[in-house]
């Protein structure tokens, strides 16, 4: 790092750097352990500050916790004001290379004139003074970067924004008109880019699958790197199970191969192969995502040196405690696993997880998803496809600093990203679109639809060319059908549609039952390896001698939903005389018992796996008996009144329309999705035809599912890993509350009338901290008669980066001053801190991190109005005053999201 590196718009520094500065205030003189090439600070004895006090009574994943121990910790901690520093594990990197104290710094002019709104971006030595156009913006205060597991601030992300475009504009001249032209296609070529790569990542990811799931069964003898489907192009790839084409030359089983090598013969011999390969592939994939995506191996610049976790080796897989964040455990959560849309929905939320969508979690997500798949487990690839293209949005787009700046409009690119992942899911651009919009997104204005789309239709196209089945579709399981449904056969879709709605809400009760009190209160938990195992072996087990559980998701969905003419063999879900019905039938439900089972306790294993293509086979599996039964009564009472539609037609019964109902009826029972997956099974089928029937199962299986369990099983995995979401959706029963109720009253708070030193205000900002406040930050108030009155509002982040800079004067004062008009020389104004001195910024003086205009409420406002400021204006804080204007208290995001889980808690009561 640089000289220039170290001031108020400086990139972020090592946060064990940071943590050591801070440490060091009040111990003594930085320069002077620099001076004598000291590597360490001399530790006390008898040390309480916060920075070095293990509590662990509070455990929580940077999110939510309740509200009477929130009050408790904070009116406990706001007295505690240690000075003496030490007895804490320091890092030998005290000083970053090319180290100056803060008061040389002032002759550095050059070096900190960045534009107030800019954060998170290396120096570029530009010598712009803040124009007097920006002092509105100014009010807002600077931001420094995000730190993991925090709230993003979306106002403050909007204004900056907003300034960014009017310097922009401002511009007329001919450069200053390609630098316009220039910015309005940064967006286009960036959601080019991600459609592009995410279904390239798709392609390989389908055709590694293919390979080795065949792998289990045998090889091809000519081209070992072929799947089955590939090594033997007789007639299409994607025939029904059980037909005549099943037979190759060139394919060679597992038994036949060991019996001409090894004069080994058997059932026995095939399964233990398919059974050890399978194993074989899930722990890799288990190995992968544990030892290389755990959220306590991701560190960066952008963590807090106060908030972040502990870098040394931790107890895995154990709640972690870190001393950075003074003892608060966090859950350990594993990034490459899971589906990844209940972590892609809180970050598109305004959550920020480092990590989550960067590159390593990306290279394990997408190995370990071609061979979790291919592991014959109940999982499939649709969901983490969405991860996957929200990891490619994310790294893509830190490229350009007009996105990588501002992680509100990040957000779009990421939106946009999600369409593209379900566009290449499912072969569905428009479904795409709508599922981001329906499920995935929380700011989605007019701008990103349109992008979204763009970027979804360039994947699909992209995908196209690549043709990764060798079929020409999309997606393996894409269908025609050429006959109409007729009138009758509505009460049965109405029938499917109810099993899908119990079906989807006792499927997310008793996974989210498993995952709570089985997985994360047995040994189970703490030997995450041995449940893959375990589960993995149960699986092959119960698949391996049904010839449909046995087959790959797609391929049983597709086989579910395919169409059967006359002529076709009697063998596989084809049945051509009313006596070959009972036994497919019977067949169908164990497979659909099975399924349904196994995907209880799969779903949420420590491996990548999605829950589209489970919940689509046990849904057309149910489909595809029920529209059986019909045809079987067609055969049998042809007769019967409602048939007389079919016109002596035997097959005017389709039972794979029955099935594809089924298989969107439980999808949408079990994630409540509406619009967007009717619209992606209307694209599957490539047909119109079948829009009333689809949309009918899915209004009746959202309205049963709702009325049985109101979270879907996305909303339920991000209850159980404790995230920050705040759900716009849902409705509260307020009562007589007011916001007074919610606010945090007891938090610490500056008040102009002390002296402020750099130690004091170190202590507070530990102590803030330690109260489990580090997403919010400290009121800066001003006593006057009557009350304290409110003149600003400092993040934790924004607290932190300051006390760094000025960690070597521990006991100098640092100033906050009220926001008045640049014209008034009494005072200073917002701009002060820029020219106080002729040769650079007064370091100490921190009122450019101030936010001047903190979001209002008064203390008697209807709390309905406190949750659309955080829905609808995307505040991360909201200060409470009284009547008289006096300061009150404060909500921020998250203790907002703990006080309404506490009131619907208290509701359901």
């Amino acid at each position: 790092m640089t000289e220039t590196q170290l001031g108020p718009f400086a990139g972020p520094t090592s946060p064990h750097w940071r943590r050591t500065r801070l440490l060091s205030i009040g111990t003594r003189s930085t320069t002077d352990f620099e001076d004598r090439g000291a590597t360490s600070i001399p530790q006390e004895p008898n040390d309480t500050t916060f920075l070095n006090r293990v509590n662990r009574s509070i455990t929580f994943y940077g999110s939510t916790i309740s509200m009477p121990t929130m009050r408790t910790q904070l009116a406990s901690t706001a007295q505690r004001r240690s000075t003496v520093v030490g007895g804490l594990p320091h890092t030998h990197e005290l000083f970053p290379p090319g180290h100056v104290s803060p008061r040389s710094l002032r002759a550095r002019s050059s070096s900190f004139f960045r534009r107030s709104i800019a954060y998170d971006a290396p120096m570029n030595g530009t010598t712009d003074f803040p124009d007097d156009d920006n002092e509105a913006a100014k009010a807002n205060g600077i931001r420094v970067w995000y730190s993991s597991f925090s709230s993003i601030d979306w106002l403050h992300d909007a204004i900056k924004d907003s300034n960014r475009i009017f310097k922009l504009r401002k511009r007329t001249s001919l450069r200053g008109r390609i630098r316009n032209a220039i910015d309005r296609s940064v967006g286009w070529i960036v959601v080019t880019i991600i459609g592009i790569l995410a279904a390239v990542l798709a392609f390989m990811i389908v055709r590694s699958e293919q390979l080795l799931f065949d792998l289990k069964e045998g090889h091809c003898t000519g081209s070992w790197y072929k799947a089955k489907r590939f090594c033997c192009p007789v007639g299409p790839p994607s025939t029904l199970i059980g037909t005549e084409e099943d037979a190759c030359d060139a394919w060679e089983t597992w038994d036949k191969f060991f019996k001409d090598h090894l004069g080994v013969d058997g059932w026995f011999v095939e399964y233990i192969t398919f059974a050890m390969i399978a194993l074989c592939l899930a722990l890799v994939s288990a190995l992968l995502t544990v030892n290389f995506t755990a959220s306590t191996s991701f560190v960066g610049k952008k963590d807090s040196g106060v908030l972040s976790p502990s870098f040394p080796q931790s107890t895995y897989p154990k709640a972690h405690t870190s001393s950075l964040t003074g003892g608060i455990p966090r859950k350990v959560i594993y990034f490459a696993a899971g589906s990844g849309i209940p972590e892609v929905k809180t970050i598109l939320s305004g959550f920020v997880i480092h990590g989550y969508l960067g590159g390593r979690t990306l290279a394990v997500k997408t190995i370990g998803l071609a061979l979790s798949v291919a592991s014959g487990l109940s999982l499939g690839k649709e969901g983490p496809l969405v991860h996957i293209s929200a990891c490619v949005g994310n790294i893509i787009s830190r490229y350009f600093p007009k996105y990588e700046t501002n992680e509100g409009k990040r957000r779009e690119i990421l939106s946009a990203a999600s369409a593209a992942g379900v566009a290449v899911a499912f072969g569905a651009p428009i479904g795409g679109v709508l599922f981001s919009l329906e499920e995935v997104s929380y700011f989605f204005p007019a701008k990103v639809m349109w992008r979204s789309f763009f970027c979804a239709i360039v994947a699909a196209v992209t995908l196209r060319f690549l043709d990764p089945f060798g079929t020409g579709k999309l997606v393996l399981f894409q269908v025609s059908y050429d006959k109409d449904w007729h009138a009758f056969e509505l009460g049965f879709f109405v029938i499917i549609g109810v099993f899908g709605g119990v079906y989807g809400a006792y499927f997310s009760k008793m996974n989210f039952w498993w995952a709570k009190n089985v997985r994360g209160k047995t040994w189970l938990g703490k030997h995450p390896i041995f449940e893959v195992l375990l589960i993995t072996s149960v699986t092959t087990a119960f698949c391996f001698l049904n010839p449909y559980t046995r087959l790959g998701g797609t391929e049983l969905v597709y086989n579910l939903f395919a169409e059967c003419h006359k002529g076709d063999f009697n063998e596989g879900l084809c049945a051509s005389q009313s006596s070959e019905i009972q036994p497919l039938i019977t067949a169908i439900g164990i497979a659909m018992i099975v399924k349904g089972m196994l995907t209880v306790v799969t779903f949420g294993i420590k491996l990548p796996a999605g829950i589209f293509i489970p919940t689509l086979g046990v849904g057309a599996c149910f489909g595809r008996i029920v529209g059986l039964t019909v045809q079987y009564l067609q055969w049998e009472r042809p007769s019967l009144g409602m048939f007389k539609a079919c016109n002596g037609d035997r097959f005017c019964i389709i039972p794979g329309v029955y099935a594809m109902v089924g298989a969107t009826a439980a999808l949408s029972g079990v994630t409540r999705t509406t619009v967007s997956l009717a619209v992606i099974m209307v694209e599957l089928t490539d047909t119109l035809t079948y829009v009333v029937p689809i949309m009918i199962s899915v209004l009746v299986a959202k309205t049963v599912a709702d009325a049985l369990e109101p979270k879907g099983i996305y909303d339920l995995c991000i209850e159980l890993i404790e995230l920050p979401y705040l759900d716009g959706k849902m409705e509260h029963l307020w009562g007589g509350l007011q916001a007074g109720d919610a606010a945090v009253r007891e938090v610490d708070a500056i008040y102009l009338e002390r002296p402020n030193t750099v130690r004091q205000l170190r202590d507070q900002l530990q102590s803030v901290v330690s109260a489990g406040y580090g997403d919010g930050g400290l009121p800066i108030l001003q006593q006057e008669s009557g009350g304290s009155k409110m003149i600003g509002y400092i993040g934790v982040s924004e607290l932190e980066h300051a006390l760094t800079i000025v960690a070597d004067d521990a006991d100098a004062i640092c100033q906050f001053y009220p926001a008045v008009g640049p014209s008034h020389d009494d005072v200073t104004s917002i701009s002060s801190s820029y020219r106080e001195f002729n040769n650079g910024p007064d370091l100490f003086d921190f009122t450019m991190y101030m936010d001047h205009a903190p979001l209002s409420v008064s203390t008697h406002a209807p709390l309905e109005l406190v949750q659309q400021f955080f829905v609808k204006l995307g505040a991360r804080y909201v200060v409470v005053t009284s009547s008289s204007g006096f300061f009150e208290g404060v909500i921020d995001k998250k203790h907002w999201v703990a006080f309404l889980d506490e009131l619907d808690a208290r509701r359901r009561q």
